[in-house]
């Protein structure tokens, strides 16, 4: 009989010899965050203890996987070529929990998007899956987190939800759509107009041309840091070919809410994403009184981890969702 030795022949039974799980699970968010910190509120643990499991994994490799430096963490070229699969094995470990799973799912939908796309446009239309889905525990969460900005790390989108072991979750993601791992479904485009009460329509001077706003006040939205996730009226007259406009006077606005109360109240004019406000032109409280629209690199999308996007929850409301923005266009 011939002896069988472990690193003579590849199958799949082979012994692997692996670093342990936790070591990987602090290289894998670490290495996303680019910092130990970060790293250690995603997993409850402290800072020294993410050094600590790092520190394991490299004597474990006997090679360097980030370069300390001064204020910042950085990824070595090993480091680099690691993320992926780890990142990958740990993905699969999650899959083949989920699994084992029932497949009735017995937990909360948790849903987060950004505030104005939960005030202006979910919620209006809520009334509607509830109906259909009485038995879905439905919760509701508005973050500014859900949009992409330019910091590392920028297009994470599930870390810190205060998640219970059963619950189902989905992010409603305003940004580029380049989510890995995750299944993301285009909601639909936000192209942003100009919006103004009807009111000013029938002023001393109308607004019957795009060089008219020279005589109205402009109103600012400060929501969002991230210049790519929304235009400013520099913008919007540049498109309009309109010049001789002071575009800092006005007010500004640190809800996107607020300012367009400012506007349905007759205050000044608005810029707002179009399918945001179909609802009020619809009724008519907003009018846009030109045609002139400003189109983003950025759009909504529905964005779901890949090991649990085929629950029945996560599927009852995403093909809701998609219906409801299709009926919407």
């Amino acid at each position: 009989m011939t002896n069988y030795h472990p690193t003579t022949k590849k199958n799949s039974s082979m012994p692997y010899r692996l670093p342990p799980l936790n070591a990987l699970r602090a290289f894998e968010a670490a290495a996303r965050h680019l910092s130990f910190k970060k790293a250690a509120e995603e997993l409850f643990v402290t800072p020294t203890a993410i050094s600590h499991q790092i520190k394991l994994l490299e004597e474990f490799l006997e090679l360097t996987l980030f370069r300390r430096l001064t204020r910042a963490l950085e990824l070595t070229p090993q480091g680099v070529a690691m993320l992926p699969k780890v990142r990958e094995g740990l993905d699969n470990f999650a899959a083949a929990v989920e699994c084992t799973r029932a497949k009735t799912s017995k937990g909360r939908l948790v849903v987060v998007s950004p505030p104005s796309f939960a005030s202006r446009w979910l919620v209006p239309r809520l009334q509607r899956f509830t109906l259909n889905e009485p038995k879905i525990k439905l919760h509701i969460l508005s973050s500014l987190n859900a949009i992409d900005n330019d910091s590392p790390g920028g297009a994470l989108i599930f870390d810190n939800l205060d998640l219970l072991e059963d619950d189902s979750h989905v992010v409603i993601r305003f940004g580029n759509g380049c989510y890995p791992g995750c299944r993301v479904d285009a909601v639909f485009k936000s192209d942003y107009i100009a919006v103004c009460s009807p009111k000013l329509l029938k002023l001393k001077r109308p607004l019957r041309q795009p060089s008219d706003v020279k005589f109205h006040v402009l109103l600012h939205d400060d929501t969002i840091a991230n210049e790519k996730a929304r235009p400013n009226w520099k913008e919007w007259l540049q498109v309009a070919g309109v010049s001789g406009v002071n575009i800092n006077a006005g007010p500004h606005f640190s809800d996107s809410g607020l300012s367009l109360v400012a506007a349905i109240d007759g205050h000044g004019i608005a810029l707002a994403s179009k399918p945001l406000v179909a609802k009020e032109i619809a009724e008519g409280s907003l009018v846009s009184p030109f045609d002139i629209s400003i189109e983003q690199s950025y759009a909504y999308y529905m964005v779901t981890p890949e090991v649990t996007a085929n629950r029945p929850f996560v599927e009852a409301f995403r093909q809701w969702l998609l219906k409801e923005a299709q009926a919407g266009q």
